[in-house]
């Protein structure tokens, strides 16, 4: 008795059908044979019953999902899986395709053509089709299409050589190995000179940016100088915005390649060989030095690879050159090598910071000042232990500091927002107090001599806004008023200068040159009674 598939696929069939599905795609969405969906939509081999969901012939099966049963010889003449995927039509199309279909890509032949010579890929060209051209097709019928072309007309990749110490490549791979017992992940940096193939290689934890720029320094120091060039994949510990016509680097790395007065290069993403120099020298690394291996720790393994790089890298003759990698080295490359500056690249640390609202940058748990107009934007903050400096986005310096400890500020803010104590922020305000005229710097005095520190708030009022809305004048002859009055509140000020009268009608003096003083009284009453 043949298979049979349960009713709910049944029904499923059915109603994909409905919708449009061609019968390849019903297949692979319900993961059955693109027989068994015929069958079922009643168009099956001669003596089919797709009521009853099996073969009248005892012989043929339905196919369900695995392995393809053999078939009877009523489905012999059917075309393979293999030839369907050729001769099928297009997805969402019912009509089956002959041998000799043209594809649908055809009229567009000359479009992808020029799209694949701009280095466009099939899902990019299929979109570009069904934006600008109403292509009504799937992307598979694209990109079988895009890979016929391929097959005819194969772009040529040509070989690049280079001088001696023009160019240097540079490449990481990633690699477990046992490290004091336990297995971990190391970052393998090879750098490879294009002339001679002489290589250095460092195993390290990260691929930071510290780290690459340490392992680029010690390679130059391995080679005794530094090549003109240098090629690069876009890691981001030298790359931050790939970009193969200008790209942008780190700064760090930016800096570290200014030192040693060479040049980067990245290369495209995704392209293995615009560096093919040194991507098969990461996996000679792999097999020949470190594979199956297990080391104390990470200082065994690098001088594992230093002896390995002296006796057998060095030692080899290279596949291309035909020559002895060392002996090449001596003679043609290491003549050709810029020289080392005198100094290392300095060691720092680096990071990309946002200015607070208050001016101050937060680095390292510390607080530096920087100009307000860069309030809100993104400065790169670099310390070497003793000293900030802080830089835009062109790498021109805003300002620099003495290093701080955590907690720490560059500048703290006094009371009246002013970097100075409340006593000198107190004779601030009231030399600008005194500016208004005679009157109010006697009014300002007596005011600080009466409410001391909480005259300081009172100063700010008369400057930013009884002067600003009466002016000098109105201002400094309200303050001759209440100075007689002994008034010293800013209400005060303001009843003055809004409603003298009713101020002159209910005010209390408590000072009069006509008043004595309650201290004269008391000593007049004192007299009397020792008397």
């Amino acid at each position: 008795m043949a298979n049979e598939i349960p009713m709910t696929t049944r029904e499923a069939i059915k109603a994909l059908k409905t919708r449009g599905y061609s019968k390849r795609k019903i297949a692979r969405e319900l993961g059955i044979h693109r027989n068994t969906v015929a069958h079922y939509l009643g168009e099956g081999p001669p003596g089919s019953d797709p009521a009853k969901g099996k073969q009248s012939d005892s012989k043929c099966t339905i196919s369900t999902p695995g392995p393809d049963p053999d078939p009877g010889p009523e489905l012999e003449s059917s075309p393979s899986p293999a030839q369907n995927k050729d001769t099928e039509s297009d997805e969402g199309n019912e009509e089956e395709s002959g041998p000799g279909r043209q594809s649908h890509c055809e009229r567009y032949r000359e479009i992808i053509a020029d799209k694949l010579e701009a280095q466009l890929h099939a899902k990019r060209i299929w979109q570009d089709l069904v934006d600008d051209h109403q292509f009504k097709h799937s992307y598979q019928s694209v990109k079988r299409f895009v890979a016929k072309l391929k097959q005819t007309d194969p772009q040529r990749v040509w070989r690049m050589e280079c001088e001696p110490g023009e160019e240097a490549q540079v490449d990481y791979g990633t690699l477990w190995v046992e490290l004091a017992g336990k297995r971990k992940k190391i970052q393998v940096l090879r750098v490879t000179l294009s002339h001679s193939r002489k290589g250095y290689t460092e195993a390290m934890l990260r691929q930071d940016t510290e780290s690459f720029i340490r392992g680029l320094e010690n390679a130059f120091r391995h080679f005794g100088g530094v090549a003109r060039l240098l090629v690069l994949d876009n890691l981001k510990a030298g790359v931050l915005k790939p970009s193969h016509y200008d790209p942008e680097l780190n700064p760090k790395f930016a800096a570290f390649c200014e030192h040693y007065q060479t040049v980067a290069l990245p290369t495209l993403p995704r392209t293995p060989e615009h560096k093919g120099k040194v991507e098969r020298g990461v996996g000679y690394v792999k097999e020949s030095a470190l594979k199956g291996k297990a080391f104390d720790s990470l200082f065994a393994v690098n001088a594992h690879l230093r002896h390995w790089e002296k006796t057998r890298a060095d030692k080899r003759i290279h596949g291309t050159t035909r020559k002895q990698v060392l002996a090449h080295f001596e003679q043609s490359e290491e003549p050709a090598l810029q020289p080392l500056p005198v100094d290392l690249f300095p060691s720092f640390l680096e990071a990309k910071r946002k200015v607070h609202r208050d001016s101050y940058v937060e680095f390292d748990r510390a607080y530096y000042e920087v100009p307000p107009e860069y309030i809100n934007r993104e400065l790169w903050v670099r310390s070497d232990g003793r000293m900030v400096r802080l830089f835009n986005a062109r790498m021109e310096q805003v300002a620099v500091h003495a290093k701080l400890e955590p907690g720490q500020f560059t500048k703290v803010l006094g009371c009246g927002g002013t970097p100075k104590s409340v006593q000198e922020s107190l004779q601030y305000w009231e030399k600008r107090a005194a500016k208004i005229g005679p009157d109010a710097a006697l009014w300002a005095r007596g005011l600080v001599l009466k409410r001391k520190e909480a005259g300081l708030r009172v100063l700010m009022g008369l400057i930013h806004q009884l002067l600003p809305r009466h002016g000098s004048a109105t201002l400094n002859q309200a303050c001759a008023q209440a100075r007689h009055h002994g008034q010293y509140r800013l209400q005060e000020l303001k009843n003055w200068i809004e409603a003298p009268a009713q101020q002159e009608a209910f005010s209390f003096l408590e000072n009069h040159e006509l008043i004595r003083d309650m201290n004269t009284y008391g000593q007049i009453v004192g007299f009397e009674q020792n008397n």
